[in-house]
């Protein structure tokens, strides 16, 4: 602890950041000189507010001073994890003397990099008995004596800072109950609530992001969504779906070419690329880049240049890049399939979004969402959805995701005369044998005799007529086979060779 640090400075510290506090109760505006007065004041390395995410049991970084972008991201604990995930658990402070050889520190920002002897001192934010946050701080090597006072000064401060934190957790709350996610993403399930948080500790930051998932679980929106939740929101979102554009015009599309770089090109065109200046490229289905165009990809990610096709003239990007595949990039890696350094290139912040039968409780949201969507769309005026019609939707196991179930919702809402969607106003792949009159015509006795008789009959065609060799086949007695060939009037005669 510095000698600027003692109680008579604390205390004329504690009272800027209450004055801090007192301006504006918004987390996000009082952090920020918070934490920089923390640092500057105490000659402290680092300092950082992890908030707890309920739904997915884990402490994030909110807020940092000191750190990266791609440090921030790092900075994440699960319940009794390391010595943050310790105090989220306690409730009570805890020291470490030297971040070096203490066990229970994790250094998941890196932060032993910086010097081995640091000390590290993280106390929890309350809520009465609850454990909102946890603010925590990087300072120079110090005896007992000025620990104990560094833990005093943070401790304090994060009684300072609760009110504060206090609202960002009572509006995350009633932000994920009304549905209010971001983009307009809708789902209430336990699935979708781990992809909020994810979208939230990323969105601000300029990190690649790597959005896996099987088709139609809508990587598109989350993409749009983390663009418009970021700094780059005033500037282009431009989109490519690489697998829907031949090999021969993917890298054009991309980078751009000169004028009489090969036939056709009569002028210089700019790619995706720079179209994107200043914004966000959503790279949709990666997986299908051809081997050439992968290696284009990763000089532009490591070193934010290319040329455009046909020129040498090199051309410097600043894009925020957000990629997504519905294919299996690992093992394409292992296949030779990925090139692996693109692969960890792009995998910087992976967020998997869960395929619809994995959020069966957002079946029905979606669904009366969507209801509205054609309703306002085809002039209709749909104001529920049957009973029957539910159970098939929840039954259903949906291989095309949610973009399966708005193309049902739509077909529904068109064949619906009423006010009311029906259970037969689904697709033939939803129904059940109830509501489709395909149930069984015959019982499981008579249909369990015509697979018997059919065995038998291709036996004894297979052998001739010749019944002891049938019964071997089939595993069963000569005396059974007689029985049955009787049970069933089969003329063995017909059978024998030469008839």
């Amino acid at each position: 602890m510095t000698a600027s640090a003692q109680p008579e400075f604390a205390l004329g510290l504690l009272g800027r950041i209450a004055t801090f506090v007192r301006r504006t109760p918004v987390l996000d505006e009082v952090l920020g000189p918070v934490l920089r007065a923390l640092s500057e004041e105490l000659g402290l390395q680092r300092a950082t507010l992890a908030l707890m995410d309920r739904a997915s049991g884990a402490l994030r970084i909110e807020a940092a001073h000191g750190l990266t972008p791609s440090e921030v991201t790092r900075g994440s604990w699960t319940l009794g994890e390391g010595v943050t995930g310790r105090v989220a658990i306690s409730g009570e402070p805890f020291r470490v003397a030297n971040i070096a050889v203490d066990e229970r520190f994790t250094d998941k920002t890196g932060m032993r990099a910086f010097g081995s002897e640091l000390c590290f001192v993280c106390v929890p934010v309350l809520d009465e008995d609850r454990v909102l946050a946890t603010l925590s701080a990087f300072g120079p090597p110090n005896d007992d004596a000025s620990l104990e006072r560094f833990e005093r000064v943070l401790s304090l401060t994060a009684a300072l800072l609760a009110p504060a934190v206090r609202q960002r957790v009572a509006v995350r709350a009633e932000s994920v109950s009304h549905d209010d996610a971001p983009g307009n993403i809708l789902g209430r399930s336990k699935a979708m609530r781990q992809v909020y948080s994810h979208m939230g500790q990323v969105a601000g930051s300029q990190t690649t992001v790597l959005l896996l998932g099987e088709s139609g679980t809508g990587k598109e929106l989350v993409a749009s969504a983390l663009h418009g939740d970021s700094g780059r929101a005033r500037h282009p979102f431009i989109k490519v779906n690489c697998a829907a554009l031949p090999e021969g015009v993917i890298e054009s599309e991309l980078f751009g070419h000169e004028r009489g770089a090969f036939t056709g090109a009569h002028q210089r065109r700019r790619g995706r690329f720079e179209q994107a200046e200043g914004g966000t490229l959503f790279l949709d289905e990666i997986g299908d880049l051809s081997p050439a165009t992968q290696v284009k990809l990763l000089r532009v990610l490591q070193e934010r240049e290319f040329e455009r096709v046909g020129g040498n003239h090199t051309v410097r990007v600043d894009v925020r890049v957000i990629a997504a595949t519905s294919r299996d990039l690992e093992r394409m890696v292992a296949d030779g399939g990925f090139r692996a350094d693109l692969y960890y290139r792009l995998n910087v912040f992976p967020i998997r979004l869960p395929a619809l039968r994995e959020r069966g409780s957002d079946i029905l949201l979606l669904a009366d969402h969507f209801v509205e969507v054609f309703n306002k769309s085809h002039g209709k005026a749909v104001r529920r959805i049957a009973t029957a019609a539910i159970d098939m939707m929840v039954a259903y196991h949906w291989p095309g995701n949610v973009r399966e179930l708005e193309n049902c919702v739509e077909r529904a809402v068109l064949l619906a005369r009423d006010d009311v969607v029906l259970g037969h106003h689904l697709p033939p792949t939803l129904q059940t044998a109830e509501h489709s009159g395909t149930g069984p015509r015959s019982t499981l006795k008579a249909a369990v005799a015509a697979v018997e008789e059919d065995l038998i009959r291709d036996a004894l065609k297979s052998h001739r007529g010749n019944m002891a060799a049938a019964a071997r086949q089939l595993g069963v007695t000569e005396r059974m086979m007689g029985t049955r060939v009787v049970k069933y009037s089969i003329d063995v005669r017909r059978y024998k060779a030469g008839r």
